[in-house]
């Protein structure tokens, strides 16, 4: 095997400290903002944001108006800078933002002033909205100032909340991390106001601390597709970029209690099979357990957890060689995922969404836990994960205990992850993932990774792992390893990687198409800004290519794809993009391509090659109708193709999104001569009565195979962190001689109780 050898490198500067600075005015002008100092060390001649927070003597009233005594004399950050459209300017809107705590919270208040008020956008109340959609207000805490790690926490003017984790600068992001936290929000004549109250108890810091954290603050306007910040980021990175981060000073909670949450859960579940007649009826119960063993330190312990008010997977239409990747949605394994996550950061920093895996080798992929191949549930009578920091070590560790069935014998997944923050963004680390089946110490899988993610300079970064895999009765080829270096500028982008899978590697935790193949990418582009373009609607053009070539370990090519595309992003957030895509692909093994047709002729084992030409649009998706399609023509496979994927969505208010989508593929085949053709139609429904109830539905019909599936789901967030859920599902075919429609009733109640 390939081992790479991990560089120990890059010594942190030491952080020159600077005095806050009196309160400012609301209107700033210069180039250097109240509030700011200047400073050498951390980041030469460059501006370091640095903000005294306010210890509030009486209690703060949590209503959206900035009147309780501490506001007063709180010190403000104002004078924000723009990374989207024209970055390093001013803000064209001013912003105001004071923090205060007292024992028990941190505060937050900010004044948004906006001279259309009429004009602010607001899409969606419903938790974890879109932000990129609408207007909001942003804050990133590093509470262990770290440049490494932070929380997440966004509103927009109706109050809707989300929040996320983030680790590593933004190369883990998790969106699935809830917490305990308070907001409310309120429409003045002149913009908008949000006061949050966010407990200490939610959040992991040092207690013994010197009061410092990172903090930075972030505001969208999206009709003017204007994106400003406190501490400025330039536009290619986004919010999760703490090493440019501003300083919070003085926040020293008086007490550090440790959180304690039990979350018990009852559920009552009427189902029918697909053919059968009657319905069967059960309940089951179980609970969840957070207890915050030090304020760095989080176990996670649930006891029969049940996943039934999970959104169903979408269908889609696969015309490939492989299998569909469907991503986790379970509630448990998605909370602290990012710490198990070994990779690399998706192309474009500037969007603020967990990257995109890649998935030819995605390591660590938790839906291989309680879940069989054929997508069916398998029960988990309990597991328990351990998350949070010793030191500057990061630490995960992660038990999952699995039952029988059918084929598939009762096991225990385990996962352990170490992680250690080194400077400027950079960090090394190890992995174990395995399982271990109960009844048999012969039927066990087991792997051991290393790696790295150094950061030179401010732009490039280089990411590594190697790991090796133990599985009875395998000899040789026992392995994995990929490398990439990333460059990501302003105007330039570079991307170069390669990934080997050995022909003997398993990895009962990891996700990855195929063994015995080596792969090479290339991506690189450009991003110019013409002001020619501008001024007719264009902000930015985005030429590029990528490069994917796969061979086996011996050399001989089975695939190849070169992506060749010019993109266009305008002024109102809407994008298009024209590509052509030169492919190769080597089957070893006959394909049915039309699955759902039993009668279809198969392709032949050999290469095959086509070019493909396609088109995508997307439309400004904060205007109340919005559409995206994307129509290829060409070939496929031994013949020729037509596709399109189109999207229509609808809100008439910020309640309410309705969205009608259709996937259609038409081909011809000449090896073997065979035409046939692929529909799968979407709809979605989502109305949001307040910030804590919804109800969505999501319909789909595969004409294939005249099936048509329902899911709906009414949740209300009785409490915080505590859910009603009422699930509807149907499975029906359409045939005449179709069997009696599928169906399932679920009614699941949760209460968070804390200590």
């Amino acid at each position: 095997m390939n081992i790479l050898i991990l560089p120990a490198l890059l010594v942190s500067a030491t952080l020159a400290q600077g005095q806050a600075t009196p309160p400012a005015p609301k209107a700033q002008s210069g180039d250097i903002p109240a509030g700011a100092v200047t400073t050498t060390g951390r980041r030469t001649a460059e501006i370091v944001r640095r903000l005294n927070a306010a210890a509030a003597t009486d209690a703060v009233k949590l209503d959206g108006v900035l009147d309780d005594e501490v506001w007063k004399r709180a010190a403000v950050a104002d004078g924000f800078t723009q990374s989207e459209p024209a970055t390093g300017r001013a803000a064209t809107e001013a912003t105001e933002v004071r923090v205060a705590f007292d024992a028990d919270n941190l505060y937050i208040g900010a004044y948004l002033h906006d001279r259309e008020p009429n004009r602010i956008v607001v899409n969606e109340i419903r938790k974890d909205f879109k932000e990129e959609d609408q207007d909001d207000f942003e804050v990133i805490l590093d509470t262990f100032h770290d440049r490494h790690n932070g929380y997440v926490f966004i509103t927009n003017v109706e109050g809707a909340k989300l929040d996320r984790q983030v680790a590593s600068e933004g190369r883990e992001i998790n969106g699935s991390w809830d917490a305990v936290w308070d907001v409310r929000t309120r429409r003045v004549a002149d913009g908008w106001v949000v006061e949050m109250a966010i407990p200490f108890r939610s959040l992991r810091y040092d207690p013994n601390g010197d009061g410092t954290w990172g903090v930075n603050f972030s505001r969208r306007i999206r009709r003017k597709n204007e994106v400003t910040f406190w501490a400025p980021i330039p536009r290619e990175f986004n919010l999760a970029r703490l090493t440019l981060a501003g300083d919070l000073a003085g926040v020293r909670p008086e007490r550090a209690s440790r959180d304690l949450r039990v979350k018990p859960y009852a559920l009552g579940r009427s189902v029918r099979d697909v053919g059968v007649k009657d319905f069967m009826s059960r309940g089951a119960a179980g609970v969840d357990i957070k207890a915050g063993l030090t304020r760095a330190l989080t176990l996670d312990v649930t006891v029969n957890p049940d996943f039934a008010q999970v959104e169903a997977d979408e269908q889609q239409v696969n015309l490939t060689q492989f299998s569909q990747f469907h991503p986790e949605k379970r509630e448990f394994f998605l909370e602290n995922s990012g710490t198990f996550y070994v990779g690399d950061a998706a192309r474009n920093n500037r969007a603020f969404v967990p990257p995109t895996p890649d998935e030819d080798m995605l390591l660590f992929f938790s839906r291989r836990i309680g879940i069989t191949s054929s997508r069916q549930p398998v029960t988990i009578p309990v597991g328990a994960r351990l998350t949070g920091t010793v030191g500057d070590l990061g630490v995960g560790a992660l038990a999952m205990r699995t039952e029988r069935q059918g084929t598939t014998p009762a096991s225990t997944y385990s996962a352990v992850r170490l992680k250690k923050n080194l400077a400027a963004g950079s960090d090394i680390g190890v992995i174990y993932m395995g399982r271990e089946a109960i009844d048999s110490s012969r039927d066990h899988n087991r792997a051991y990774g290393v790696d790295a993610n150094i950061r030179f300079f401010k732009q490039l970064d280089w990411n590594s792992f190697a790991v090796a895999s133990e599985t009875p009765g395998k000899t040789g080829g026992q392995y994995t390893w990929r490398t990439s270096l990333n460059y990501e500028g302003q105007f330039v982008h570079v991307k170069a990687a390669a990934l080997e899978i050995g022909e003997g590697f398993q990895d009962d935790l990891a996700y990855y198409k195929r063994t015995n193949v080596r792969k090479w990418f290339l991506d690189a582009g450009i991003r110019p800004r013409p002001a020619w373009w501008k001024a007719r609607g264009v902000r930015e053009l985005h030429p590029h290519i990528t490069w994917n070539y796969y061979n086996d370990l011996l050399g001989r090519p089975i695939g190849k794809n070169l992506h060749t595309a010019n993109s266009w992003f305008f002024n109102d957030g809407g994008f298009t993009e024209l590509s052509a895509n030169a492919r190769y692909e080597f089957i070893t093994d006959s394909l049915r391509l039309n699955r759902g047709d039993p009668k279809g002729q198969r392709l032949s084992p050999g290469g095959y090659q086509w070019t493909e030409w396609r088109w995508l649009y997307n439309s400004n998706a904060a205007r109340p109708v919005s559409f995206n399609f994307t129509a290829s023509h060409g070939g496929l496979w031994s013949g020729t193709q037509n596709s399109l994927n189109a999207t229509v969505t609808m809100r008439p208010t910020y309640r309410f999104r309705l969205a009608t989508g259709v996937q259609h593929t038409s081909a011809d085949l000449d090896r073997p001569k065979q035409k046939f053709a692929a529909t799968v139609w979407t709809g979605r429904a989502n109305y949001s009565f307040t910030t804590n109830m919804f109800l969505d539905a999501l319909t789909q019909y595969d004409a294939a195979i005249k099936q048509f599936n329902a899911n709906i789901r009414f949740n209300v967030i009785h409490h915080p962190l505590s859910d009603l859920f009422i699930v509807f599902n149907e499975q029906r075919f359409t045939t005449p001689d179709a069997p009696m429609a599928g169906r399932s009733i679920v009614v699941k109640f949760t209460q968070m109780i804390a200590f």
